[in-house]
């Protein structure tokens, strides 16, 4: 079990999952799955003031000479020291359509669903900020999503969790889209197509912030995956992956960066994201993904050394825990 779960006790999530799903070696010491409910793919002078009282003049003093106007060379390095404005474009999106997508809406009722989340982001969290005697993972702040194959859940989890970790008080949410053959997150979220990460790795030139979309949700944030190419992992293996992502932490030290990438088995960008994030999230489709597919992803994704995963469309609970009625609604 990693050491920052902060989940013990006997009949937890993590030993309902190993209990459903059988993972054997395949986990080298790292956590057994966390279960989530059935996936659905798819921010002039105070009036009345009294005047002060009139010194007596002195003697007046020598002039002083102006100061000489500063030479083009001093002008271009004050220029270049003043922070660039960052303009980011504001999109809206809609509470209706991921209620009709079984997400977490923001603001809504509790639910099942979120009660899940909940505990996934805790374990997350606590490794990323540190705490109860825990200290923070390297670069813990940066959580990459991956699945071994493709309709595994990796983006549906990606998001919920964004959405999850939006609503705490401390921290904010940049949610990147990074499968960039198959990038779905703004599609899912009805929002049209943006530049976005690939772009800001193409152009020396580019600042990645001023790409990045502010969403009338509180805190949650969006990088889109920007332009396709043919040489999206020769990008990232570039050194200027390591400057952006640098600068997207360094920015915002109250940050979390989320990446949902291309499943590890299907494209290789994975397995070079993992060496720049410290916390990978790999996505199991209950009853479907095989222990020899997540033996191979997980191989792939060794750059990165704290790996957990996650059950996806659970069926059934053994402890027969339906998060969410306690709140008065029922388990989603």
């Amino acid at each position: 079990m990693n050491k920052h779960s902060s989940i013990k006790s006997s009949g937890s999530l993590l030993e309902r999952a190993s209990e459903m799903y059988d993972f054997g070696a395949a986990l080298r010491g790292g956590s057994a799955p966390i279960p989530v409910p059935p996936a659905v793919e798819p921010e002039q002078p105070k009036a009345g003031q009294p005047e002060a009282a009139q010194p007596i003049p002195a003697a007046p003093a020598p002039a002083l000479a102006p100061a000489p106007a500063p030479t083009p060379a001093a002008a271009a390095i004050r220029s270049a020291m003043a922070p660039a404005p960052v303009s980011r474009t504001q999109v809206t999106i809609s509470r209706e359509r991921l209620a009709a997508h079984n997400f977490i809406v923001p603001d809504g009722p509790v639910t099942g669903l979120s009660e899940e989340f909940r505990i996934v982001k805790r374990q997350l969290l606590l490794a990323a900020r540190g705490g109860k005697g825990f200290d923070p993972l390297p670069h813990g702040e940066r959580i990459l999503i991956c699945s071994a194959n493709p309709d595994e859940g990796k983006t549906y989890s990606a998001i919920n969790l964004a959405l999850s970790m939006a609503s705490e008080k401390d921290n904010r949410v940049l949610l990147v889209d990074a499968d960039f053959a198959k990038p779905s997150i703004l599609s899912t979220l009805g929002i049209e197509k943006h530049r976005g990460f690939m772009d800001a790795l193409a152009d020396p030139d580019c600042d990645v912030e001023s790409l990045v979309l502010q969403t009338d949700i509180d805190g949650l944030s969006i990088l889109p995956a920007g332009s396709q190419t043919n040489q999206d992992t020769e990008y990232l293996a570039a050194s200027r992956t390591a400057e952006i992502i640098d600068q997207l932490t360094r920015n915002d030290p109250a940050r979390i960066i989320i990446f949902d990438s291309p499943p590890a088995l299907a494209a290789s960008p994975a397995s070079v994201l993992a060496l720049h994030v410290g916390q990978t999230l790999m996505v199991v489709h209950a009853d479907v993904t095989t222990e020899s597919a997540l033996r191979d992803a997980l191989s792939l994704l060794s750059g990165c050394e704290n790996i957990q995963l996650l059950l996806n469309r659970t069926k059934f609970s053994p402890t027969g825990r339906k998060f969410g009625n306690y709140y008065g609604y029922g388990a989603s």
